[in-house]
């Protein structure tokens, strides 16, 4: 069950229930966000408040356009439909969050702010979201030594109890995170692909009936995957952990450059950079503009690895100036 502020937001921010071939579209983060403002201002006390109202009413409490209060009476009105959608996913395995609900992720309300998704559709146990752990990155292409790394870091987090954060993408997140739950870990996916598709899996499935998948996406169940659901993704992935692993990225394009550049200038995690002779132009990019060098092979024992990225996360202390005599 899920309260009827979710149900509203659903509605307003969600394609959930929207035909495609209709010309309805929802709110965008940015116009929720602003509505959302005007709805404090309006006196109404939450987001629920909002249903029932007819245009005119929604053009005095929320000082809109009659454009805008028809768009949202039409959104609205879709609540019969967005109950049996909701039912028929979790007849699936498939549950929904939003932001007004105490469960919804506390690292994106306190690192995204407004940019935290409104709504979130997952699978497994939504617990693990938050959890410390490591995210891991990378291209679908990976060199072998790119291979060992996500095997190696989705292993130490699985003998470590950590969470293992990826995309769910193939390559490094499939590598790392299969790695985690052979060693008996639990890990969180982030997808930009179908939810509804990817639970079918048998080997996913078993792993969510076990407790040790969550998958996650801030896109209906049923979108299929393109660069832009990609690119919005990312800093999801890297909003959950404690640090987060570039394993190979191109230069200057693709998701793995976007969303690790946009992490290192946000702030939101330490990023460290696979390092080695043989790595991509991508990866020396990205140290020169701060990211943390990742050793390969890693130096000390994988039980460290947590401990060696917190301490290679510390801004270098200054050194002691000597005074010169007089």
């Amino acid at each position: 069950m899920i309260s009827i502020d979710s149900k509203v937001t659903l509605l307003l921010g969600s394609r959930l229930a929207i035909r495609k071939d209709s010309d309805l579209t929802p709110l965008t983060l940015r116009e929720w966000n602003v509505l959302e403002k005007k709805l404090s201002a309006s006196g109404l006390e939450s987001p629920g408040d909002l249903l029932g109202l007819g245009v005119n009413d929604l053009q005095k409490h929320l000082e809109i356009s009659d454009e805008e209060a028809v768009r949202i009476a039409e959104l609205l009105e879709r609540i019969e439909l967005l109950e049996l959608s909701l039912t028929y996913y979790a007849d699936k395995g498939i549950q929904v969050v939003t932001r007004y609900e105490e469960m919804y992720p506390q690292r994106y309300r306190e690192r995204l702010k407004d940019l935290a998704p409104l709504v979130l559709f997952f699978a497994g146990e939504l617990a693990l979201m938050g959890q410390p752990g490591i995210a891991v990155v990378g291209s679908r292409h990976l060199d072998p030594i790119g291979q060992t790394c996500a095997e190696f870091v989705g292993n130490t987090c699985g003998l470590s109890g950590l969470v293992l954060y990826s995309g769910g993408a193939k390559g490094v997140d499939t590598i790392s995170t299969h790695a985690a739950l052979e060693a008996r870990g639990a890990a969180v996916s982030v997808l930009a692909h179908s939810l509804e598709l990817t639970i079918k899996d048998s080997t996913t499935k078993k792993a969510i009936d076990r407790g040790d998948l969550c998958l996650v996406t801030p896109y209906t169940p049923d979108a299929g995957f393109s660069v832009g659901t990609a690119m919005g993704r990312n800093r999801l992935i890297y909003c959950l952990a404690d640090y987060a692993i570039v394993v190979a990225s191109d230069a200057e394009k693709g998701g793995t450059w976007a969303g690790a550049t946009e992490t290192l200038k946000a702030g939101w995690v330490p990023v460290f950079i696979l390092d080695h002779p043989e790595m991509p132009e991508g990866n020396r990019l990205l140290i020169q503009k701060g990211g943390v060098p990742f050793p390969h092979p890693f130096p000390e024992h994988f039980r460290n690895l947590e401990n060696w990225l917190k301490e290679k996360s510390q801004p270098a202390s200054p050194k002691p100036q000597q005074l010169g005599l007089l």
